[in-house]
């Protein structure tokens, strides 16, 4: 068909949903009622998961109901073959074709309506505010109140079962008020994918990978028993190895508990991340759950932990972690947005919590894949601060209403017990089983360092005292709190010394720890400038660690690469002052907790028992744990269905005050893969391999670097390296002194 005959009367029998032009050249139909039947099935079927198939059923109905008017038919006749992102809302000429669907949910159910309308009006511009504080247009109730959307298709001859079909809703919302925005994002989750695949299947031409396509979770978990027989096999006898195989049996012993919270305290280097993988294989098999959702802080790598589970699991996992989701969505972008459709998922906080949060299509659509599934929170006391409320409560609502069991792994576990005091409620999580029987016993047989703590809080070295001192070891770590401080440090180290920060793509680090447990393997002498991206999931083994004042939780990360595998007698970890105090924020806050628990107590720092203490004050220093009121946006005004969802998707950001913006640099087989990029547009696969060549930067300075050309738009909204000098194969990338921010802590 060519685009005269869009035209014919023999057309005009198909109302148009998307169009493409086949390798002859001729266009291909998608007809609207097929798709809308089709979203449906999709949508409900994956709102089955949490009891709301009725009202994903009619979302998917009704989402696209404006492309019944004959302006969006005459748009999309006109000009597709010609503009791929005819289908697309927004932008100039295009037809606005979500409102209707979102009217007609309101005349057909009344106030009860608002729930459609929410998702049926964001299914292209993200899930909108309620009312118009900070977003007067595009807010659903300045769209409901433009009734033309809904006379536009009266003429239309719209079947009468998409229309009005045989439901009635009838679930009710999971949580009360209080879940409420958490079960319409679920809801929207489940529209935005069914609607994306269906497109995807549509759009390339044959049927879009759907998920089942990977191993069942008993077949890795048979795997991961092989892994862990040939593992435990091969261990030398010692006290450390004991203690690993008593944790990994006492997880595997719970694992029949009933879903629920769990802690899993165990000291680092006491086998927690392949323990916790174990424990949530495990409980996943027997109690029918869909995947394991591995989270790690986002200040620390995950390139460590996914390529062990992939060394087990192969293709089963998906590494996640980069946000490269443009802004301005494309037809491509949208279809290679991440949809966390494989059995193991390993990500970070921030795109884990954030998506929780989100108001977006591209970060939502993942959402209704975390039902029904296994979370491990690795180094569970990085939670941010200033958002913890929100988050407990988002918690504790998955694991109370989606069947979402929770492991809280970490060798310092935080105070997250419910509490309260004059004025003030801390609403903790509920019911938290911890899985090891005697978490004291297990510290006092993995006691393998010795930490000293500075004399004089107040006495403050410079960089080049520092570094003379550790230029006296021939194998030594340094942790620092922030890129600026690693490469200052770093600079000052003689020749041969490694440098570790997130100015450094995900393949780059990988590759320097790589080459850091193989030096280490053979004696080699090694010297390691890192931010506190090395504390959380990385494998390596100093005799010597000096850490830069921090958390004391912190403290007990970075002496978790000191002494690791139990070699030496004792492991030595020097706390030393650096020449300024952090920058204001979460990290002064932890370092002056750190002063006032210490000062003049000469106790353990590592003693079990202070870390609750340590947590106690973190939380009580804090101006708010929910500073930016998110709880309040999301359930002031939900009895009344109006929830602001794109105010408090702006405000929950985990990376302090800073926009950033990733960038794509040159490493590897990166610039083949951007050559892709740039060609093709976004694939998911592509995608996927391309964040390992991520950094992120703050806006401001990309926006310099794209100015001054040494960064390009190479794809709408995504930016990659432009010039050779931009990125150094020792430090990652290089921008003078515009890198000098003082909120890049890792």
């Amino acid at each position: 068909m060519n685009s005269t005959e869009f035209y014919s009367e023999e057309s005009k029998r198909h109302y148009l949903a998307h169009v493409r032009a086949s390798a002859d050249g001729s266009f291909v139909i998608h007809d609207l009622d097929d798709h809308l039947r089709a979203v449906a099935a999709l949508t409900g079927g994956y709102a089955s998961d949490f009891g709301a198939s009725d009202w994903g059923q009619l979302a998917g109905l009704w989402h696209d109901l404006g492309k019944y008017s004959s302006a969006f038919q005459g748009y999309i006749a006109r000009e597709s073959g010609f503009d791929p992102e005819a289908h697309i809302e927004g932008g100039k000429g295009r037809v606005n074709h979500s409102s209707a669907g979102a009217l007609h949910a309101l005349e057909e159910l009344g106030v009860k309506g608002r729930i459609l309308a929410y998702l049926i009006a964001g299914h292209h511009a993200g899930l909108p505010d309620w009312h118009a504080d900070e977003h007067a247009l595009s807010s659903l109730s300045n769209r409901l109140e433009d009734k033309q959307h809904l006379k536009a298709i009266s003429s239309a001859r719209v079947p009468a079962d998409v229309l009005h079909p045989a439901i009635i809703p009838s679930n009710k919302p999971l949580g009360g008020e209080t879940g409420l925005a958490l079960w319409l994002r679920m809801l929207f989750s489940c529209l935005v994918d069914g609607d994306f695949l269906d497109t995807e299947s549509f759009m390339n031409g044959k049927t879009a990978l759907p998920r089942g396509q990977f191993l069942s979770l008993s077949m890795l978990l048979d795997q991961l028993n092989q892994h862990m027989t040939m593992l435990t096999a091969g261990a030398m006898p010692s006290v450390v190895n004991r203690a690993r195989a008593d944790v990994l049996r006492q997880c595997s012993e719970r694992a029949s508990d009933s879903p629920g919270i769990f802690s899993l305290t165990v000291p680092t280097g006491g086998g927690k991340t392949l323990s916790s993988l174990t424990f949530a294989l495990m409980h996943a098999v027997q109690y029918k759950k869909r995947r394991v959702i591995y989270v790690i802080p986002y200040t620390s790598i995950i390139e460590q932990t996914a390529g062990v589970f992939r060394g087990i699991f192969g293709d089963s996992v998906v590494e996640h972690h980069s946000n490269l989701d443009p802004e301005k969505e494309t037809a491509k972008s949208r279809l290679a947005s991440e949809n966390w459709d494989a059995p193991v998922i390993v990500t970070t906080n921030v795109q884990f919590f954030e998506s929780l949060f989100a108001a977006r299509t591209s970060a939502c659509r993942k959402l209704h894949n975390i039902v029904n599934s296994v979370v491990v929170l690795d180094e569970a006391q990085l939670l941010a601060l200033e958002f913890m409320q929100p988050i407990l409560d988002i918690i504790n609502l998955l694991a109370q209403h989606y069947g979402v069991t929770f492991v809280l792994s970490t060798a310092t576990q935080p105070a997250l017990y419910s509490r309260e005091g004059l004025g003030w409620t801390f609403r903790g999580l509920n019911r938290v089983h911890e899985i090891i029987a005697d978490p004291n016993a297990l510290y006092r047989d993995l006691e393998r360092v010795t930490v000293e703590m500075p004399k004089d809080f107040h006495a403050r070295q410079e960089w080049e005292e520092i570094a003379a001192e550790l230029t006296t070891h021939d194998s030594v770590l340094a942790v620092v709190n922030t890129r600026s401080n690693c490469r200052e440090l770093h600079r000052l180290m003689p020749d041969g010394t490694f440098h570790l920060s997130a100015a450094m793509c995900g393949e780059h680090r990988s590759l320097v720890i790589k080459d850091i447990r193989e030096r280490l393997r053979k004696n080699v002498p090694t010297r390691v400038i890192s931010t506190q991206l090395v504390e959380a999931g990385v494998d390596i083994d100093f005799p010597v660690v000096y850490r830069a004042l921090s958390g004391l939780d912190s403290i007990a990360q970075a002496a978790g690469r000191c002494n690791r595998e139990g070699r030496l007698n004792r492991g030595k970890v020097v706390v030393f002052m650096p020449p300024k105090q952090s920058p204001p924020g979460t990290l002064r806050k932890a370092e002056q907790t750190t002063i006032s628990l210490m000062s003049g107590s000469g106790v353990d720092p590592m003693r079990r028992g202070l870390f609750t203490q340590y947590f106690e004050h973190f939380y009580g220093m804090a101006d708010s744990l929910d500073k930016y009121g998110i709880s309040d946006l999301l359930t002031r005004d939900a009895r009344e269905l109006k929830i602001q969802f794109r105010t408090a998707a702006e405000r929950f950001r985990l990376i302090d005050d800073v926009e950033t913006q990733a960038i794509l640099v040159w490493y590897g087989e990166s610039q083949t893969l951007l050559g892709k990029l740039k060609r093709d547009g976004p694939e998911r696969w592509l995608m996927r391999k391309l964040q390992r060549y991520s950094v992120n930067l703050p806006r401001r300075v990309v926006d310099k670097l794209v100015a001054d050309g040494e960064v390009s738009e190479v794809y709408p909204g995504i930016f990659g390296q432009a010039v050779s000098t931009l990125y150094d194969d020792k430090i990652g990338v290089t921008v003078g002194g515009t890198l000098d921010v003082t909120q890049l802590i890792v």
